[in-house]
């Protein structure tokens, strides 16, 4: 079926070419398309080039699916667009994630709410999604009050300018920053835009978007965002309340057998997850289980996953393979 991927020429986008690729998604044609500075650019998709066409080309090409990958401005416009012309469009940005006519969907968890007749549907914040993907089975069972919530976000999720800048650094190049700071043997209690409260815009979407796809608006959180010097993924260190008390092998269990998760967890052999382990992988790695042994009821857990690929992609990817299977297009 005839596919777009708005955004194709970015980091997120070329991989989201990649992952249908790697997936055998049903692709007919693969139009990419970008910003007017990029059309005409030769992309490789299945071995054979595709040339990038604007967005608007896109659209009048009425493509069953629109993956985007191209920012809250670009979504904001041309998502209702391609949505009129009955487009599916699966958004990776954060501008239609907590509308509340639109799904936020991480399939392992909460595809039931997708039905028929969806035009837009929200891909979550990477750091939210490898975060519930280790939630979801421990909520159904014990079900979760608070969550205190450290991250160490690769320069990934900042994208290309930011890889290039600590690159730069390392090589003692003076060059372009994607940052206020140099990132390179740094790091930053800083993502997204900071707002009157003190937070940032990164802090807030891990607690508006987890209580939307858990379905559950009492959960409470508090998030502190960091960006580290990495590029393999993002790392969580997660506390967590729940109402009812827990075994630390029933939640072993839990989390094993919940699909797409990997529980790599051996601290005598310094078996834990790492970003060097996530790198270019689906799954989400969680280890350093433990409970937490100041406060009744609580667990602590490090969750590590690749940003681009379970967090923003292969995420998007299988929302589509979803609907295809439900023949929900």
């Amino acid at each position: 079926m005839k596919t777009a991927v708005v955004g194709a020429t970015g980091m997120v986008g070329r991989t989201m070419m990649k992952v249908l690729e790697e997936r055998n998604f049903p692709v007919s044609e693969l139009i990419p398309a970008a910003s007017e500075k990029s059309v005409g650019k030769d992309l490789i998709f299945k071995g054979k080039p595709v040339k990038v066409v604007s967005v608007m080309e896109a659209v009048k090409a009425k493509p069953v699916f629109a993956i985007f990958s191209a920012g809250a401005s670009t979504s904001k416009e041309w998502a209702p667009l391609f949505a009129k012309n009955g487009t599916i469009v699966i958004d990776n940005s954060s501008y239609w994630r907590m509308d509340k006519n639109v799904p936020l969907i991480v399939p392992e968890i909460n595809s039931h709410v997708l039905k028929k007749g969806d035009r837009i549907i929200a891909n979550p914040n990477c750091s939210t999604i490898q975060m519930v993907m280790a939630l979801a089975p421990l909520h159904r069972k014990y079900k979760i009050k608070r969550l205190v919530i450290a991250t160490y976000q690769s320069v990934t999720g900042t994208g290309v300018k930011a890889v290039t800048q600590m690159e730069n650094e390392r090589k003692g190049i003076k060059g372009e920053m994607a940052y206020a700071y140099p990132i390179d043997m740094n790091c930053f209690p800083h993502g997204g835009t900071f707002q009157p409260d003190g937070y940032t815009t990164e802090e807030q979407k891990l607690t508006d978007e987890t209580r939307k796809i858990l379905e559950d608006p009492k959960i409470q959180a508090t998030a502190t965002v960091v960006r580290i010097p990495v590029v393999g993924g993002h790392s969580e260190a997660v506390n967590v309340e729940f109402e009812k008390d827990f075994r630390i092998d029933d939640v072993i269990s839990l989390i094993s057998n919940f699909p797409g998760v990997v529980v790599y967890d051996n601290p005598a052999e310094n078996k834990y997850p790492m970003p060097i382990l996530s790198h270019n992988r689906d799954e989400v790695f969680v280890g350093r289980i433990r409970r937490d042994l100041s406060r009744e009821k609580c667990l602590n857990l490090w969750i590590v996953s690749d940003n681009i690929r379970k967090g923003a992609a292969t995420n998007a990817v299988q929302i589509a393979e979803y609907m295809v299977e439900k023949k929900l297009y």
